[in-house]
């Protein structure tokens, strides 16, 4: 399984709850929240400043290894 920045954080964690640090690690705190779990991936890096593309590669990588 893979994920891109388009899709949304809700969408992502409901495919694999483990990947919750990542958003943790980039300032996201509130995952449970609506407005958060609607964001995309790209969006949610643009408020927190984070490279949208480096988090998916790492989300990738660890889904890869599990």
């Amino acid at each position: 399984m893979q994920i891109d920045k388009n899709m949304t954080v809700g969408d992502i964690l409901d495919m694999d709850k483990e990947t919750a640090p990542f958003f943790f690690e980039m300032g996201m705190h509130c995952l449970g929240c609506p407005a958060s779990r609607g964001e995309s991936v790209e969006q949610a890096c643009l408020v927190h400043g984070v490279d949208a593309d480096e988090l998916v590669s790492k989300i990738n990588e660890f889904l890869a290894n599990k």
